[in-house]
């Protein structure tokens, strides 16, 4: 007799809880159920874990444990107090919604909206190695950009798939900071702390003392400039500065995950509620991880999880701009060298529908009657009105061709096209 010891809200958390739990011995039934909730970072079904009756309590209480509980952000209350449809996401309670994604999307495209993404994690790195270990930690040359500039990046295990995909901020000569995704945190930290020991670094997890939200959209430097004490035209893409917002002490960057121009204010955990009740006072509405999952896979912008992994390479997920093999050596060169050396044999590549039929997460992709791979992330874009998603596939495969998606048993087809989606108001690298 089996027994539903758990809910969730996509595949990506219930595959962790299962192998946190199948490493107690304890057998795991992972089901889908047949509602389809949204489609929140890459899947858009609920999940129902199943232990057997036996191993109920015993699951339960390791489920139950200090680490595995659900955390809250700055932000939940002011979430409830707002409305929000609120799920669990990356071991955080965070708002799925709030008027409804397609009406976030369209605010953020068109105007100027919020998220709170206080679930990311924040590492300090500070010693007079600093600079040296975060440019040897991911395989973009962090050495060549300025002080106050940040790089998007990754970190690679010894056989070049992703730890994860990060920014990390170059603040002075002796500090950095590493900001990586939720569910990663811990795996992140530790991986990094084991890199350190050749280093001359003191690393700091800071992520519950850190909030983060990020604001978005065309609109956004107007709304902000007259709050803040810096000048936000001087504030280049993906760069940052030290000031103040609403009098709150912060780091404020040009950067976000949504293909619009934005920033991404740092504060205080204890002080994060404020910024964010004054900017609902200033006008400025809030938007949940819909709006942010559909925002992100039409500007083209990965998910860890689904769209790579620790079995997936930067060189594969079509971010060969983020591997700089001539800046020196770092962590998982040689397998990345040694793959563009024998050429990839999959890719990420990204597709449209002309279809109602809205691609999901691992359906799998045919060209020519042969399975050649398989979704990773997919949405049906309200700014294209049309379906569109990321797809891991045969690396042969050319821009323009047409391939077939697996949906409901049908073979839709789509054709296979350049990324971003949609390229909005972002700002140029300055």
């Amino acid at each position: 007799m089996w027994r539903i010891v758990k809910s969730t809200i996509g595949e990506i958390e219930a595959q962790l809880i299962e192998k946190m739990l199948s490493a107690y011995s304890i057998p795991v039934i992972i089901q889908k159920t047949d509602i389809f909730v949204h489609p929140i970072f890459g899947s858009s079904a609920q999940c129902e874990i199943l232990v057997p009756e036996e191993y109920y309590e015993e699951a339960s209480n390791l489920l139950n444990k200090e680490g595995t509980k659900v955390k809250y952000t700055p932000l939940y209350e002011d979430h409830i107090n707002l409305g929000a449809k609120m799920v669990e996401f990356a071991g955080y309670y965070m708002p799925l919604q709030y008027e409804g994604i397609v009406a976030e999307v369209n605010l953020v495209r068109k105007e100027v909206g919020m998220f709170d993404v206080s679930h990311m994690g924040e590492f300090s790195c500070e010693g007079p190695d600093a600079v040296a270990f975060a440019n040897y930690v991911v395989t973009n040359d962090f050495g060549s950009i300025n002080y106050g500039d940040i790089i998007y990046t990754a970190m690679c295990n010894e056989n070049g798939g992703f730890v994860d995909d990060l920014l990390v901020y170059k603040i002075s000569p002796e500090k950095v900071m590493f900001v990586v995704n939720a569910a990663n945190i811990s795996k992140d930290f530790a991986h990094i702390s084991k890199l350190a020991e050749k280093f001359n670094v003191k690393l700091t997890d800071i992520s519950d003392e850190t909030g983060l939200i990020a604001v978005q959209g065309p609109l956004t430097q107007e709304k902000l400039q007259s709050h803040t004490n810096l000048n936000l035209e001087e504030i280049g893409f993906y760069s940052f500065a030290e000031g103040e917002i609403f009098g709150v002490k912060g780091i404020i960057s040009r950067t976000g995950y949504t293909g619009e121009d934005g920033f991404e204010l740092y504060l205080p955990a204890n002080q994060t509620s404020f910024v964010w009740r004054k900017l609902l006072e200033i006008g400025i509405k809030p938007a949940g991880l819909g709006a942010r999952d559909v925002l992100r896979l039409e500007a083209g912008l990965l998910l860890y999880g689904n769209d790579m992994d620790d079995t997936v390479t930067p060189l594969e997920a079509s971010i060969p701009w983020a591997v700089k093999f001539e800046k020196g050596d770092f962590f998982g060169k040689e397998a990345l060298l040694r793959q563009k050396e024998e050429g990839l044999k999959r890719r990420l590549r990204g597709l449209t529908f002309e279809t109602k039929l809205v691609p999901r997460h691992e359906m799998e992709v045919y060209k020519d009657g042969q399975k050649i791979g398989h979704i990773t992330s997919g949405t049906f874009s309200p700014t294209l009105e049309k379906p569109i998603a990321f797809a891991l596939i045969d690396a042969n495969v050319k821009l323009g061709e047409t391939v077939q998606v697996l949906i409901r048993d049908k073979y839709v087809d789509a054709t296979v096209v350049k990324t971003p989606f949609y390229r909005g108001s972002v700002k140029s690298r300055k």
